[in-house]
């Protein structure tokens, strides 16, 4: 049964002068699925990796100025290509940093859109319908364009396909009320035109989507009264070069969804697969029939419809105002509301009617039965499957469920006890309740029990379930979205186990957030530290990193502590002295904090953040706890540069990269103040030689980079034997 997973925000919207429509242009994939372009209704686009909810580079044209189509990412160039003022084609890499600066050329008439899917060449689109190639156009700007569509005819959507043998453009037009669907072959190049069949008088469709497979392109659009229509299109069919004949496009109605009295204004049906679509911005159908005026109060919820059965699978509310804007990328569904913009990834599993109906027995192995309400950290953290349980095992707690299934309570029941039974008795129900779930297919609803449990710690000082929240959330159906308060509540109760999960397990938690957990980590006491339970693999990293540190004295990374003092030991070419003065200011390679402590902190340095909301928050630390925390991260520069083995041992840990970013985040933060402190004197110092032997082994580097782009391309011999010696020489 199909399933929306808990969503997290990716950006801030700011809401379009006419209300009516997102600041969104578009969404397209980057190079890979962790990786989108979002080009807002205005003048910029912005690279994020998804998973970090982090945007990594932005890009914007001048005042004035206006992007009018949403920019892609040419993945045979690695380049990004938009359109400005409809008739400007931009052309820019990701280093590129200002973007008047970057290759463009003017067309000769206006661009309605550029498109480029699973590698192909992208495909300029132009507003009276005529299609070119981009390299194509680009080695003539001016060439005349032709029009292909007939007078006061407008495109409506568009979109690009490419087959197994060919790139196909495939757009939507509005002529005085009638509706037709165009196909653009590429190569070689032809047009046929289609006619959509009417709806009702007045009636035009709200959304368009396409998707290839059993060669045919199918359709989907939605109309205002809920009417989901499929058509298909053969790929191979007849084609004629100027696209002056029309061929009726017949249709079947997928679905007829409820809208109540008014119709839907803005909403939006895309396929999910074969199966199932998801659709935006349709009243829930438990809601019931609008009532005139007041039909505005009823919540508009994103769905998952099964088409085979037409079933309800899955639904969520969406918050604020939706704009029937909806894309899917690689299992996630991108969709603006309110004041924000969502990721919302989903699950769609092959259904049968049992399913579909919510009608199917739970039918477990033997493995799923036995396993643990928690997994072993292992499993969570790095993937490892578990062990198969022992037969004996398995038939006692086959057993056990028999005898006690008739005691089970369902979600609802388990949310109602939460409010009024005492602490023993509502954990014992939620782990009875999470042994019986399936790890595989894990239920969204399990975040009301989160809900409900921290609303119950806060109301009732003395109800706090620590151990049921522990075993919520790894579940992976909660995030900070969810259960806003829960985190905070955390470090309220000092369950400080509880808060590196959620720092692990959430990747939506707000900034503020972030740097109170910093805050009260840094703060606490090594003794009181060294007295927690927590991850044992964060523990291990640390009892690793802090044995043996000062063994390590040899170079890696361009860098070693004796040879950084060379820029400030101001001996001159005297070794003697210059050994001595390196000896007296070797920075010392001792963890400042204790291991637990360090533990914590290291989960913050793994959390998602954008630096432009971090940075005021961090102001807000005292000098103290500033000069401490610069104290760890150099400690783990250190240990990173001089051990290569350090970020090479399996455990979950932060990168050098993040290292260095807080480092800069901090130095950004407090520069005034640590200049000022004649604590920080040695501190700064220390870094600065860190940059230092970073510049000068990238220096270094680049004396001998053409002499190591050679080595790649030199043939190896295939028969070298067990043992060889071979001379290189390098000129």
């Amino acid at each position: 049964m199909a399933a929306l997973c808990e969503g997290y925000t990716l950006c801030g919207l700011v809401p379009a002068v006419n209300r009516r429509s997102s600041e969104i242009k578009g969404i397209e994939e980057e190079r890979d699925s962790d990786h989108v372009i979002v080009t807002d209704s205005s003048r910029s686009v912005t690279l994020y990796k998804v998973s970090d909810q982090k945007p990594l580079g932005s890009w914007a044209v001048k005042q004035g100025q206006v992007l009018t189509c949403a920019a892609v990412f040419n993945k045979q160039t690695n380049e990004y290509v938009a359109v400005s003022d409809n008739k400007v084609i931009r052309i820019w890499k990701e280093d590129d940093i200002i973007l008047d600066k970057t290759f463009k050329a003017t067309v000769s008439a206006d661009v309605q859109s550029v498109h480029c899917a699973h590698g192909a060449e992208p495909a300029v689109l132009f507003q009276r319908g005529a299609v070119r190639l981009l390299d194509s156009l680009l080695s003539a700007p001016q060439q005349p364009v032709e029009e292909v569509l007939v007078q006061d005819e407008a495109i409506r959507w568009s979109t690009n396909i490419v087959t197994e043998t060919q790139q196909l453009i495939i757009f939507t037009t509005e002529l005085k009320g009638d509706h037709f669907l165009y196909l653009q072959r590429l190569k070689p190049n032809s047009v046929q035109k289609y006619r959509l069949e009417p709806e009702e008088p007045g009636l035009s469709p709200l959304s368009f989507w396409a998707s290839y497979r059993d060669k045919n392109i199918c359709l989907l659009y939605l109309y205002p009264n809920g009417h989901v229509y499929q058509s298909l299109v053969s790929v191979r069919g007849s084609a004629t070069d100027d696209g002056a004949q029309v061929v009726p496009l017949p249709r079947d109605q997928l679905l007829s969804l409820p809208v109540g009295e008014e119709l839907l204004e803005a909403a939006s049906a895309i396929f999910l697969d074969d199966a199932h679509i998801a659709v935006v911005g349709v009243p829930h159908p438990s809601a019931g029939p609008g009532k005139g005026k007041e039909s505005f109060q009823i919540p508009d919820f994103l769905c998952i419809w099964n088409t085979n059965f037409q079933t309800l699978q899955a639904a969520k509310e969406m918050a604020g105002k939706l704009y029937g804007q909806l894309w899917n990328f690689s299992s996630k569904l991108f969709i603006p509301h309110g004041k924000a913009l969502s990721v919302i990834p989903f699950a769609c599993p092959r259904s049968s009617l049992a399913s579909a109906l919510g009608k199917l027995k739970q039918v477990k192995t033997e493995e799923t039965k036995t396993s643990a309400v928690v997994p072993p950290w292992n499993t969570i953290l790095h993937g490892e499957e578990a062990a198969p349980p022992k037969t004996v095992e398995a038939r006692k707690t086959r057993t056990s469920r028999k005898t006690q299934s008739s005691l089970s309570l369902t979600i609802d029941q388990v949310q109602d006890l939460i409010k009024t039974a005492p602490v023993e008795v509502v954990e014992k129900e939620v782990q009875a309740l999470l042994s019986r779930q399936d790890p595989n297919d894990p239920q969204p609803t399990l975040g009301q029990l989160a809900l409900a449990l921290v609303s119950r710690s806060l109301a009732d000082p003395k109800f706090y379930s620590s151990r049921a929240l522990t075993q919520l959330v790894p579940t992976r159906c909660l995030s900070h979205s969810v259960c806003p308060d829960l985190l905070p509540l955390a470090l309220e109760k000092r369950d400080y186990f509880l808060c590196q999960l959620c720092l692990l397990f959430f990747h939506d938690i707000p900034e503020a957030v972030t740097c109170a957990c910093l805050k009260t980590f840094i703060s606490l006491s090594d003794a009181d530290a060294e007295k927690l339970s927590l991850e044992p693999d964060s523990v291990s990293f640390m009892e690793m990193l802090t044995s043996n540190e000062r063994a390590q004295t040899g170079l890696q990374n361009g860098f070693s502590p004796a040879f950084c003092e060379d820029d400030r030991a101001g001996t001159g070419d005297n070794p003697k002295a210059k050994a001595k003065e390196i000896n007296k200011a070797l920075p010392q390679q001792t963890c400042p904090v204790g291991k637990h402590k360090a533990a914590l902190i290291n989960e913050v340095l793994q959390t998602a953040y954008s630096e432009a909301l971090l940075l005021p928050h961090l102001k807000d630390f005292s000098s103290d706890q500033v000069v401490l925390f610069l104290r760890y991260l150099e400690f783990l520069y250190l240990r990173y540069s001089t051990d290569g083995s350090s970020q090479t041992h399996g455990y979950r840990s932060p990168s050098l990269n993040q290292v260095m970013d807080w480092v800069c985040m901090l130095l950004d933060a407090h520069f005034t103040v640590l200049v000022m402190s004649p604590v920080a004197k040695g501190l700064l110092l220390n870094l600065q030689s860190f940059v230092r032997s970073q510049v000068r082994l990238f220096s270094e580097l680049g004396k001998i980079e053409g002499s190591l782009q050679e080595l790649t391309k030199m043939k190896m011999k295939r028969d070298v034997g067990a043992y060889s010696i071979e001379v290189i020489e390098l000129y």
